[in-house]
């Protein structure tokens, strides 16, 4: 079945041209999936709003557990499309290693702080939000303070809704491609 359209920026005008050079500035690409977005430019727009707000300016966790985040959600909802846009961009742009980029897409990390991020991401992901009152005083006592809590809750989100997005639409896949199920 074919899936939803997409948006060719090189015709684009007004709103959607200037949302696609947003895009190309904050990504560095223009990739698929912002191109379905764009169907919608409210949904585009709050989507840079949120990669902005959300990014290494805007937030304390530092870009490889951003990325780490983004590949633990990614296996945990077998988005092939953002598990391959999120291991292109964690080892080639933030520079994780093969072993690192594995371990988070499981919820791994050799590091204590980035495992307790993970863990607190895993449970947020894998319960749909419904954190146990341990869970919460684990990420307590890991040192997570409740604004980071609510950061690692906003990436979960984040990553979540271009999961469902890129499955739903049907992406075609613009990146090296890397499978759930490897």
């Amino acid at each position: 079945m074919q899936g939803l359209h997409i948006v060719d920026p090189e015709i684009a005008t007004g709103e959607a041209a200037r949302l696609f050079t947003a895009t190309h500035e904050a990504l560095g690409v223009i990739p698929n999936l912002a191109k379905v977005m764009a169907n919608n430019l409210a949904v585009l727009k709050g989507y840079l709003g949120v990669v902005g707000a959300l990014g290494p300016e805007g937030t304390s966790l530092s870009p490889d557990l951003i990325e780490r985040i983004a590949l633990l959600v990614a296996q945990e909802n077998r988005s092939d499309y953002c598990l391959s846009v999120h291991s292109f961009r964690g080892t080639k742009v933030v520079g994780l290693t093969a072993l690192e980029t594995a371990r988070a897409r499981r919820g791994e990390a050799g590091d204590p702080w980035g495992a307790a991020v993970l863990a607190l991401a895993s449970a947020v992901v894998r319960d749909r939000g419904a954190v146990s009152d341990d869970q919460l005083a684990m990420a307590r006592h890991d040192g997570l303070s409740d604004g980071q809590t609510v950061e690692v809750v906003a990436h979960v989100a984040l990553n979540v809704f271009t999961n469902y997005l890129a499955k739903a639409a049907r992406v075609d896949i613009d990146w090296p491609l890397v499978r759930h199920s490897d």
